[in-house]
């Protein structure tokens, strides 16, 4: 038996990479993904080999992400897999272990495809993610007028070149948004006739102010059925951003009210979606909630420093981390409404927790004392609980677009 060893990728690595993510997730890999090794970045990924075979990846994308106040960079984890003739040897805890402590970024962040792995290497679930599958039929949208402001369509070409800085707007105003590179939009719009799932082509609808400026846009596509009692097609919105009222409304009227259509599937929207507020049944957007981003602090001083919070706080955190020595100790958090400041301290704590948890609030979409009530965040001041909970929590719940 071979001793199985850690490396750094390179670039003639895409394909061992992507086979072993695709059977560790049960799918063929793509036999024409130009886009997806064109992003691939070797020199972000680790691979466990068995003497000439590779048996387990994990990846990282270069990307940014909207936190409370600000828009920072953050490592985006991907294609995670260990060969199933490899598990139960440490070849997923040496990856990420060492994944985390090498890269450059303050926080690293994932969709999990098993919860259950990702909470031992110190990730905490830091956005709740909502689905809908609603009943056209009983949702009952409210008849609006589309003014200010109007509806139309654009090309994938165009869309390229007008999408971005509505996406980039969101994410200054949203938490736990991804920021996206131009090959990312192009991957993002890629619209294979093969990856349809019987859908029609992909229709990306715009909304424009009095004034012609774009400010909201929504991808979307349609999939033929019928029923005994006649047709009953379904819609699939793929990604809704909007940032006006009007743009918002207008989006989502035109997606709800097509014509022949019976369902709607929605699958990134916010705890807080503002789509609840506009339906007249929503029991009819038939909601479930789940996790979606997880977060995983890296360096805790730079990452608490780099947000904003929503009072003033001076407290000292103390910090429990298996992986990353450097984060385990204690952590004065200080800061005025304008200025933060996150460094190393001896002070005695006013609270403990695990990195996990520190991760899991990061966003501002859970609070400590969530966490608290269930004995895995102690605190020793009083008032230092509530004082923490309130600083961290942020009036917009994050969100995340896509998985990755």
């Amino acid at each position: 038996m071979n001793e199985i060893v850690v490396r750094a990728g390179v670039a003639e690595d895409y394909e061992a990479v992507s086979a072993v993510f695709a059977g560790a997730m049960m799918f063929d890999p793509s036999d024409d993904d130009e886009l997806g090794k064109q992003q691939f970045e070797p020199e972000r990924a680790l691979l466990a080999t068995d003497g000439a075979e590779v048996v387990g990846t994990t990846r990282a994308l270069t990307r940014d992400l909207s936190v409370p106040g600000a828009v920072v960079a953050a490592a985006h984890v991907t294609g995670v897999g260990v060969r199933a003739t490899h598990r139960r040897r440490g070849v997923m805890s040496e990856l990420i272990s060492r994944q985390l402590r090498e890269v450059p970024e303050a926080i690293a962040v994932l969709w999990a495809s098993e919860p259950g792995i990702y909470g031992r290497f110190g990730y905490g679930a830091a956005a709740w993610g909502t689905s809908y599958e609603i009943d056209l039929r009983r949702v009952g949208p409210p008849r609006v007028e589309l003014r200010p402001g109007e509806l139309g369509v654009l090309t994938a070409d165009e869309a390229l070149k007008e999408l971005p800085p509505l996406l980039r707007a969101l994410q200054e105003r949203r938490p736990g948004v991804s920021g996206r590179s131009d090959l990312g939009w192009q991957k993002h719009l890629e619209d294979k006739k093969d990856h349809r799932d019987g859908r029609i082509e992909r229709q990306i609808l715009v909304h424009r102010d009095e004034a012609g400026t774009l400010d909201g846009y929504a991808l979307w596509r349609g999939k033929m059925n019928w029923e005994a009692t006649g047709p009953a097609n379904e819609v699939l919105v793929e990604e809704l951003v909007a940032l006006s009222p009007a743009a918002y409304t207008a989006l989502w009227q035109y997606v709800l009210t097509l014509d022949l259509a019976a369902t709607l599937g929605y699958g990134y929207a916010a705890l807080d979606e503002p789509l609840q507020q506009l339906v007249t049944t929503p029991t009819a957007l038939n909601r479930r909630v789940s996790e979606s981003l997880w977060v995983r602090i890296t360096d805790v001083a730079r990452a608490l420093g780099q947000r904003q919070y929503a009072v003033a706080v001076d407290l000292v955190f103390e910090v429990a981390d298996d992986i990353i020595p450097s984060n385990a100790g204690r952590f004065r958090l200080t800061t005025d409404g304008a200025s933060v400041s996150c460094e190393p301290t001896d002070d005695p704590a006013d609270l403990t927790l695990s990195i996990r948890e520190l991760g899991a609030a990061y966003l501002g979409g859970r609070t400590f004392a969530e966490f608290a009530a269930a004995g895995r965040v102690t605190e020793h001041t009083e008032g230092a609980l509530n004082a923490a909970s309130s600083a961290f929590a942020w009036p917009i719940a994050p969100v995340s677009l896509e998985v990755f």
